[in-house]
């Protein structure tokens, strides 16, 4: 251990950390809003718009699709500028498919999943070309898509009365 000043011995001993061992129980459990599932024909509609790794939008995004998918509705997901870098399967250190950090195909491992169990999966071939990416680098299973279907993707879900989740990072 690094030797300590006086003054950091006194604030490590000010106040024992951790307070709690762990698995101790510091939030409540309740549940405020019903389990909705859903209703006949009801879709639920995803936009990411938000970069791999530099925030846990994109990852989010991808559970809440999946967890409306599990409840029933038809899910569908839209990747589009940045956002289109979540779809690549060429993710990998020092090779693909390698996780050069604990988590780095937790995105992949999720859009696998989410296809798989039926949800569509749409990726913006602009959105990649922007950042030098190949369509033929995209994840089993992901459309590709015009840069124009983006605005017409929205509208076609929000005729069909989707609920749709926008996120967006910049």
């Amino acid at each position: 251990m690094a030797e300590l000043t006086d003054t950091e011995k006194q604030s490590l001993t000010e106040i024992p950390h951790p307070s709690l061992p762990e698995g101790s129980t510091i939030y409540g459990g309740t549940k405020v809003f019903p389990d909705y599932q859903a209703e006949n024909g009801e879709c639920y509609f995803t936009l990411v718009h938000g970069i791999a790794h530099e925030s846990s939008v994109s990852f989010v995004a991808i559970l809440q699709a999946t967890r409306a998918l599990r409840k029933g509705f038809e899910s569908a997901i839209y990747f589009y500028g940045p956002g289109s870098l979540n779809c690549l399967a060429t993710r990998g250190f020092p090779t693909t498919g390698n996780s050069a950090f604990p988590g780095e195909h937790n995105i992949n491992n999720s859009l696998a999943t989410f296809i798989a169990e039926g949800g569509k999966v749409y990726c913006c071939r602009f959105g990649l070309s922007l950042h030098g990416a190949r369509e033929e680098d995209l994840i089993e299973g992901v459309i590709p898509t015009h840069p124009l279907d983006v605005q017409d993707a929205l509208i076609h879900y929000a005729r069909k009365g989707a609920i749709i989740n926008s996120t967006y990072m910049f």
